[in-house]
C-alpha cells in the first residue's frame, strides 16, 4: 500500500507551518477574552517546545534536537526520516533484529503506516486479527490530520522528556506508554464517528494488553509523556490539556536494599 499523496497529505503540513496566534481582544467590559487567530508572518508557538516540527527557520531552536542537526525546512517529515535513519543504524547493529525492523519500520513509507503496524500486531487476539486491526488504524490516521499531528508531538515528548528514551525509535517500538496513547487516540476518533461499539472493543484490547485503561471519550491534548503506564485509568469525562507528563507516583530508580 502506497502511503498518501503530497497532495492528500498538504493541509497537515501548512497546519505545522501556519502559526496559532492567542490575541487579547479588546472589549468594553470583556478584559482578557482570548481569541485563536491564524497568523504566517509569526512564529509557530509549537517552535520552541518542539523545534523539530516547527516547520519555520528558527536555527537556534533547531539546535536543541540532539539527533537533527541539520534540519532542513523544506523537509516534509524530518521526525520520520530521524526513525528510518534509527532503524538503519538499529538493524546494522543488531542484525538479529533486522527482519523485525525491517516489517515494523522500514518496508513502510510513513510514521501513521508503521504504527499501525506496530499497535495491529500488539493488540491482536484470534477474533481481532492483525489485519483487520490495521486497516482500521490506516482508515483513521491516514485520514485524520489532528492524529497525524499528535502521533508526532507525543513521539516528540517522549524522546524530549523520558531518560529512558534515547530514540524515536524506541517509543515507536517499545514503549507501552506511547501505544497506549495512540490506540487510544484512534478509539477517540471512532468513538467520535459513532462508531462506539468498535471503540470500546479497542479499550478493552488496550487495557487487556498495556494495563492502560483510558476511556475513548476521554479528551487528551498533544505532546503527552505517557510514562511505563501500568495502571493508568483515565475516565470518560477527564480532560487532559497540551504538554502533560503523567508519571508514576513513584522513584523514578528505587534503590532497593534487603535487611535480614
Amino acid at each position: 500500500m502506497a502511503c498518501a499523496s503530497d497532495e492528500r497529505r498538504s493541509p497537515f503540513f501548512r497546519t505545522l507551518s501556519t502559526c496559532l496566534v492567542l490575541e487579547e481582544e479588546e472589549g468594553k467590559g470583556e478584559e482578557g477574552k482570548m481569541k485563536i487567530s491564524d497568523s504566517k508572518s509569526m512564529e509557530y508557538r509549537l517552535e520552541r517546545t518542539f523545534p523539530v516540527y516547527a516547520m519555520g527557520n528558527s536555527n537556534s531552536d533547531m539546535n536543541s534536537i540532539s539527533l537533527i542537526n541539520n534540519f532542513d525546512p523544506s523537509m516534509t517529515d524530518p521526525i520520520w526520516d530521524e526513525v528510518m535513519a534509527e532503524a538503519k543504524s538499529e538493524a546494522e547493529k543488531e542484525p538479529i533484529l533486522s527482519s523485525f525492523l525491517y516489517a515494523s519500520i522500514l518496508s513502510h513509507n510513513c510514521l501513521e503506516r508503521a504504527l499501525g503496524f506496530v499497535l495491529a500486531n500488539r493488540l491482536q487476539n484470534p477474533t481481532l486479527l492483525a489485519t483487520q486491526l490495521m486497516d482500521i488504524f490506516d482508515d483513521v490516521m491516514m485520514h485524520d490530520i489532528g492524529i497525524q499531528r499528535s502521533i508526532r508531538l507525543d513521539l516528540q515528548a517522549f524522546k524530549d522528556r523520558d531518560p529512558a528514551c534515547l530514540s524515536y525509535c524506541w517509543a515507536l517500538l517499545y514503549l507501552k506508554g506511547y501505544h497506549s496513547l495512540q490506540s487510544y487516540r484512534v478509539a477517540h476518533a471512532l468513538w467520535n464517528q459513532g462508531r462506539k461499539v468498535l471503540a470500546l472493543a479497542l479499550q478493552s484490547r488496550i487495557s487487556e494488553v498495556f494495563a492502560v485503561d483510558i476511556h475513548p471519550a476521554a479528551k487528551i491534548g498533544q505532546g503527552i509523556l505517557l510514562d511505563h503506564g501500568t495502571g493508568v485509568v483515565i475516565g470518560e469525562t477527564a480532560v487532559v490539556g497540551n504538554r502533560v507528563s503523567l508519571m508514576q507516583a513513584s522513584e523514578p530508580h528505587p534503590s532497593l536494599l534487603c535487611k535480614f
